[in-house]
């Protein structure tokens, strides 16, 4: 199984499409300020796009292990969740709370948090990237049970 906690000397992966542009922005602002290295897949702009095409280059930095993890926004999370669960290795969750981006980590070892921008405020989407970041996989009885996540 992967490391238990992120590795924070590689920058994080995020994208968005333009229903979530606003909070990636704020997102990105809000860990450099904490000294995190982020690399932004875009969108970069309001201007409407279409979420995969910033879901599957996020999703590639985390599986190929070039990134720490990865943050997807969306207005309801669900197309950029989708996309990123394609890969392989990639578990894409949505959280819209603090407990669930607790339990993504501690149970399902996720390493894309998807962000329903038209769902949570700001100060709970900046909550829950710290949850995430800092809350460990338990492992243990949750450890079978993620390995049998995979397809191949």
């Amino acid at each position: 199984m992967e490391q238990l906690i992120f590795n924070l000397e590689l920058p994080v992966a995020i994208g968005s499409d333009h229903a979530g542009f606003e909070y990636k922005e704020e997102v990105i602002s809000y860990l450099e300020g904490k000294g995190v290295q982020v690399k932004d897949f875009g969108t970069h702009s309001l201007d409407s796009v279409d979420y995969p095409d910033f879901a599957h280059p996020v999703a590639s930095a985390v599986e190929a292990g070039s990134h720490a993890f990865g943050i997807l926004i969306c207005g309801s999370a669900n197309g950029v969740a989708i996309t990123a669960n394609k890969h392989q290795g990639i578990r894409a969750a949505i959280c819209w709370g603090d407990e669930l981006a607790r339990l993504a980590r501690s149970h399902n070892n996720a390493n894309v948090l998807c962000i329903p921008a038209r769902f949570v405020d700001h100060a709970t989407a900046k909550e829950m990237v710290d949850i995430f970041v800092e809350t460990p996989f338990e492992g243990g009885r949750h450890e079978n049970r993620v390995k049998k996540i995979a397809c191949a």
